[in-house]
């Protein structure tokens, strides 16, 4: 699989996903994580979106240290990524006008006006992907593995990496 057959396959499943856990650290060097929407995601232009709250303690943790983790779960729960960035906070009004969404009215009591908003951009380095494949072909795999002590891990589903 090509590099750009990697990057379109991530595009798509963020696309397709939109929640993500995204792991920041703390000043103590601790692991936080919460659950952020997808906005907008780019992966050949090395964007990903995300609107969170300032303060916070994501916020914090990023002026902190930049360096995240985007984790995402297909609702399925057989296709897995996990990207590794650099999270930016960013002030620019057109771009929070082009990614608002009336639904964040819910979360901010002014609206795109309220000076809690935090625009959030990752810019990814490195992509992990996980595809479980069918489920009963990998039972019936197993299963056959488990008699015959025969290694079958690679026939399992799909994984790559990708440097972004």
């Amino acid at each position: 699989m090509s590099k750009q057959d990697k990057m379109d396959k991530i595009q798509a499943l963020v696309k397709d996903i939109k929640y993500t856990m995204l792991t920041t650290r703390t000043s103590e060097n601790h692991l936080h994580a919460c659950p952020m929407n997808t906005v907008e995601t780019s992966i050949g232009a090395k964007e990903i979106w995300l609107i969170g709250h300032n303060p916070s303690d994501t916020v914090d943790n990023i002026k902190v240290n930049d360096e995240v983790n985007l984790a995402y779960s297909s609702d399925d729960n057989k296709k897995f990524l996990s990207v590794t960035g650099k999270a930016h906070l960013v002030e620019n009004k057109e771009k929070l006008d082009e990614l608002w969404m009336p639904v964040y009215n819910a979360f901010f009591e002014h609206g795109k006006e309220d000076p809690k908003v935090q625009l959030i951009k990752v810019v990814p380095h490195g992509a992990e992907y996980w595809d479980n494949g069918n489920a009963i072909a990998n039972m019936v795999k197993i299963g056959s593995a488990a008699v015959t002590t025969t290694k079958i891990e690679e026939g399992l589903g799909e994984n790559f990496s990708v440097e972004l």
